[in-house]
């Protein structure tokens, strides 16, 4: 796809191209430009492979990785395709192998993706056979770069991508250990298909403006409103933000705050819990926010609402099609009152969460609004034009920051 074919707006981050969101050929530019590009993707926990020979698959973009324990101890990463015929070598989530082997025709590699073996390479009674010229060492499983940050590891194919440290920055970085400053446990997983473009989900992640306008039990019962104290930070370069709220720090009184959400659907004077305990924070970070959302482009999501915590990796599958996968976090420092806390607090978000089920659907409404609008754009300029950070909530700021990120990936000037 010739990217230029599109051109971007005068106004620059502030406007978005409608056509980006279900356009075939940028997407497909996409998988090639970012995914396979000089970006850091998360992979997984470091010990979620404690033993060697333990591995897990996952993806850059629509690319199968396959993530092992290796016999050195170390973490490997390696594209999950045989390089023979092109088969998915590892074809369960996770498991434990001395080697992995392809079942089509059984070649099979070690856990650092070299070639070890091939079935009948010598052929049988002189017949058949691979060439005599033929080198294990040319065909092994094409390999990934990997980097660590606070337990979590990522992966690129692009040797032009710099360190991941450098890549999140310290800003970000800290927020970063704030939330992951045990040993993480999963408590569980679960993943939805959203039907709507990668990016309309991310954009929503980093919309600090709509979490108490569009969820109702943000507002309802105070866990987050515009007028509670907070605000983001966002990396110079838009890679990474995070967002954060201080229900304590409440800007304009409770009845001001009342006063001003009055109207406003999200409101909802009517709703009552049985259990109040969704509403309970247990101190454990060393400060007052309840609420925090991070982000590294292009598809890490890292939260903390109230004591639950989950990972959320955004895969696309399609101009019109993403799978959102989940982990929910825990720290094996945790003792089992709070980690009961957490697995009930878990209920706040993942696919019928009580808070991102909007967030599921909204962004399937917008994809269905945009359709023959490819030549409209939408208005980013809630909080001005820059991607700075702010301390407010009040702002698009980081989708700004998003695109910021994006554009020179694609070729938009």
């Amino acid at each position: 796809m010739d990217t230029h074919a599109l051109a971007w707006p005068k106004e620059g981050n502030s406007r978005v191209p409608y056509r980006v969101f279900s356009d075939e050929g940028i997407y497909r530019a996409e998988l090639d430009r970012v995914f396979l590009g000089p970006t850091w993707q998360f992979l997984a926990l470091e010990n979620e492979l404690p033993n060697p020979g333990d591995y897990k698959t996952t993806f850059l973009g629509e690319t199968p990785i396959v993530v092992t324990r290796g016999e050195d101890g170390q973490l490997h990463a390696l594209v999950n395709r045989c390089a023979h015929r092109g088969n998915l070598v590892c074809l369960k989530r996770q498991g434990n192998a001395d080697l992995l082997t392809c079942v089509y025709h059984s070649w099979s590699y070690d856990l650092e993706g070299n070639l070890k073996s091939v079935a009948f390479r010598r052929g049988i009674a002189g017949k058949g056979g691979m060439p005599d010229d033929f080198r294990m060492e040319d065909h092994g499983l094409q390999k990934l770069r990997t980097d660590h940050f606070a337990g979590l590891v990522f992966g690129t194919l692009s040797p032009e991508t710099p360190p991941l440290a450098e890549y999140i920055g310290n800003m970000v970085g800290g927020r970063v250990g704030r939330v992951l400053y045990g040993k993480p446990k999963v408590l569980g997983t679960t993943s939805q298909i959203l039907h709507n473009n990668w990016k309309l989900y991310l954009e929503n992640v980093r919309d600090t403006y709509h979490a108490s306008l569009l969820h109702t039990f943000f507002t309802t019962f105070r866990v987050a409103r515009l007028t509670n104290g907070g605000g983001v930070l966002i990396a110079e370069n838009g890679r990474a933000h995070a967002s954060y709220t201080r229900t304590k720090d409440e800007t304009v009184g409770r009845e001001g705050s009342d006063q001003l959400y009055a109207g406003i659907q999200s409101q909802r004077a009517g709703l009552h819990l049985e259990d109040t305990r969704l509403l309970q924070q247990v101190s454990e970070f060393g400060d007052d926010i309840t609420v925090q959302i991070l982000s590294v482009f292009p598809n890490f999501v890292l939260q903390q609402v109230n004591n639950s915590i989950a990972l959320r990796l955004v895969l696309p599958k399609g101009p019109d099609k993403t799978e959102l996968q989940w982990t929910f976090l825990g720290f094996e420092e945790d003792d089992a009152a709070l980690q009961e806390l957490r697995l009930l607090q878990s209920n706040l978000v993942g696919p019928a969460g009580y808070v991102s089920m909007e967030d599921g659907a909204v962004g399937g409404f917008v994809q269905r609004a945009i359709a023959g609008a490819e030549q409209q754009t939408s208005v980013v300029e809630m909080g001005g034009y820059d991607h700075v950070s702010e301390e407010t909530r009040t702002t698009e700021a980081s989708i700004r920051g998003f695109w910021q990120a994006y554009r020179p990936l694609m070729g938009y000037a």
